[in-house]
């Protein structure tokens, strides 16, 4: 789960092609012209979360998010992407590069960095089941947690594939036939 999926939803009512974008290897793009079209100063999530959350949006940041997906939408068509379909291809060839190069390459460091994440998330939650915890520690365990779960997640995607690519080779397979 990245950083991006809290907002995505909202995004994708006004901005179909931009709240798409996000997360991927396109996101910092679309991060950017979202966060342009509200008016935030940094382009991170959390940012453009909190004006988001902060009230309704006016009716000129909705047209101005109309305008950031026309032009997202252009810039898009410039790099020969012209569908979402086409941003989820980007994001599964950015994936087998991935892989690819840690087969070639050999490197130990992911596998390392998995093992850790793996152990320091599971490790946590045992931790916390049998321990109570100081006061004043909470939220900076809750948010070490999340953190260490959403590269949990990150990491199982990585290594086994999502769900939704597999429903998607499923499909072509079976068209195949």
């Amino acid at each position: 789960m990245s950083a991006w999926d809290t907002i995505k939803p909202f995004v994708s009512k006004f901005a179909p092609i931009v709240g798409a974008a996000l997360g991927g290897p396109l996101g910092g793009a679309a991060g950017s012209l979202l966060a342009s079209a509200l008016g935030v100063k940094d382009a991170d999530p959390k940012s453009i979360e909190q004006a988001i959350k902060s009230g309704a949006l006016t009716g000129e940041q909705i047209l101005a998010l109309k305008q950031a997906e026309d032009n997202f939408a252009l810039q898009m068509k410039q790099l020969d992407i012209n569908s979402v379909e086409d941003m989820e291809k980007l994001a599964i060839q950015d994936r087998a590069s991935a892989r690819e190069r840690e087969m070639a390459v050999k490197d130990w460091t992911p596998r390392i960095l998995a093992y850790g994440v793996t152990l320091g998330f599971f490790g946590l939650l045992s931790f916390l089941l049998r321990h109570d915890l100081p006061p004043g520690s909470k939220d900076v365990i809750n948010i070490m947690l999340g953190s260490l779960g959403t590269a949990w997640i990150s990491i199982v995607t990585y290594y086994f594939g999502s769900s939704a690519g597999s429903d998607k080779k499923t499909d072509l397979m079976g068209r195949g036939k």
